[in-house]
């Protein structure tokens, strides 16, 4: 991809902007059939900190068909219970995760951000990342659209993806430009909602004898809610590692404070902030202040928490996807796992587009907001309530808590799994894998592909 050069080729040229894991997809996808793309990083270098992530059954019959599922159950350890103690290590309540293997045929995965990231990012050729590219504006122009940067270069291409984060410069200036015609609907320049603070990190004991489920093959994820807006998860990992990440409610207080650009997984933590729960003790074993002193300072990560489902993911040329359209909550583990699907979604109908015309676009584009746009929103508002669930102080908030725990965990969960389970995306242009459990998989129409 050239500077402001328009190339002939009968498929579309992509602009990817964001070398994250939503970007990265989508440039592995693109790989695949052939379409020219080039992704273009503000970054000198990503760092994908970060703690643990963990995917459902629903993404990996897509893993499958791209071959990066049993790498990742190498890096990985399944997990069959989540476990909610108070802060005395009290048991609170449980819910076994293993209707998801019978109704999907796979295991719940726990594995660390950083070693997903490079599962990924060696799939993509070097000379398609281009590192601190940070995008001032865009623009469309003799049939093409326009990214310019802060380093005074400018690259041109047939769609713009941003896959630039919850701060996406992509979305920003395509607001703009919709919204200096008046087609932006007024809640897409509403703020973030903020009310929570996440603090993560891996860590590596040197002592393994503290921690004996690391011996035992522990298959429990860990989460600890305390009494004063604030909840931890803890989970064992391959190779003798601990993730662990503390959700802080905010006081009202401080919440218009938070409202400005958040350096997205910053490596900054106050020590005033992690010595709170020093003290505690840790459901694997210790006390949380041996996992803290056990992991390194410059991989233990703060980041405030935004939350907002933006209507709007396309116009004209440009589109958005993971975090640069939804924002979720972390407590229902599914940002990443969307984001990847919007990714999938997005490139299979980039390879049923019959040419490279915006008319042919903006049809791409609609029939992807349409796949996606309901799941996102459902997923955006059940993440909402679960945070509410964990971390809520009001008294209302306390009883559906209790509840939760007590007996709406145990007579739901079923169901939820399941509902959670029957969109299982795949892959267009690569054979389909068959259903592997007994739970219902909803349809999945494909276009008819690019005859070019």
């Amino acid at each position: 991809m050239s500077q402001d050069t328009p190339e002939a080729n009968p498929r579309p040229t992509v602009i990817i902007v964001g070398a994250g894991i939503s970007g990265l997809t989508l440039a592995i996808l693109l790989e695949q059939i052939n379409v020219p793309y080039q992704i273009f990083e503000r970054a000198a270098e990503v760092k994908p900190l970060g703690s643990a992530m963990s995917f459902s059954g629903a993404l990996f019959p897509a893993f499958e068909q791209l071959g990066i599922y049993e790498e990742l159950k190498q890096v990985s350890k399944a997990y069959s219970h989540i476990e909610f103690y108070d802060a005395h290590l009290k048991k609170m309540g449980s819910f076994s995760t293993e209707e998801n293997l019978i109704a999907s045929g796979y295991e719940n995965l726990m594995f660390s951000r950083p070693r997903f990231y490079e599962i990924l990012r060696k799939r993509v050729p070097e000379h398609k990342i281009s590192f601190k590219k940070k995008v001032l504006h865009i623009e469309e122009k003799e049939g093409k659209v326009h990214i310019h940067c802060s380093d005074n270069t400018a690259y041109s291409g047939d769609i713009l993806a941003g896959a630039d984060g919850a701060y996406s410069g992509v979305r920003q200036s395509m607001y703009k430009l919709m919204n200096e015609k008046g087609i932006l609907p007024k809640e897409d320049l509403e703020d973030f909602v903020i009310n929570y603070t996440n603090i993560v990190g891996v860590a590596t004991p040197s002592n393994l004898e503290k921690y004996p489920k690391l011996k035992e093959g522990d298959k429990i994820f860990n989460q600890v809610i305390y009494g004063d807006g604030g909840n931890c998860y803890i989970v064992t990992l391959p190779d003798n590692q601990i993730s662990w990440g503390f959700g802080v409610q905010l006081p009202e207080s401080s919440l218009k404070e938070m409202h400005f650009r958040n350096s997205e997984w910053a490596p900054e933590v106050k020590d005033t902030t992690i010595n709170r729960y020093r003290d505690f003790p840790s459901p694997v074993g210790g006390t949380m202040g041996d996992l803290f002193d056990a992991t390194p300072k410059h991989l233990i990560s703060k980041v405030f928490i935004e939350e907002k489902m933006f209507k709007t993911c396309y116009n004209s040329r440009s589109v958005l996807i993971g975090d640069a359209w939804h924002k979720f909550h972390p407590a229902g583990g599914a940002g990443a796992q969307h984001a990847i699907q919007d990714a999938i979604s997005l490139a299979n109908c980039i390879y049923s587009m019959k040419d490279n015309s915006l008319n042919s676009i903006s049809s791409a584009f609609g029939e992807y907001y349409n796949q996606r746009h309901d799941l996102n929103v459902a997923k955006f508002n059940g993440s909402t309530e679960f945070a509410r669930i964990l971390n809520g102080q009001k008294f209302t908030e306390r009883l559906i808590r209790s509840v939760f725990l007590k007996l709406l965990s145990h007579l739901t969960q079923k169901s939820k799994l399941r509902k959670g389970l029957a969109y299982r995306q795949q892959i267009a242009w690569l054979p389909l894998v068959e259903n592997r459990g007994n739970g219902p998989v909803l349809p999945q129409e494909f276009g008819e592909p690019d005859s070019t």
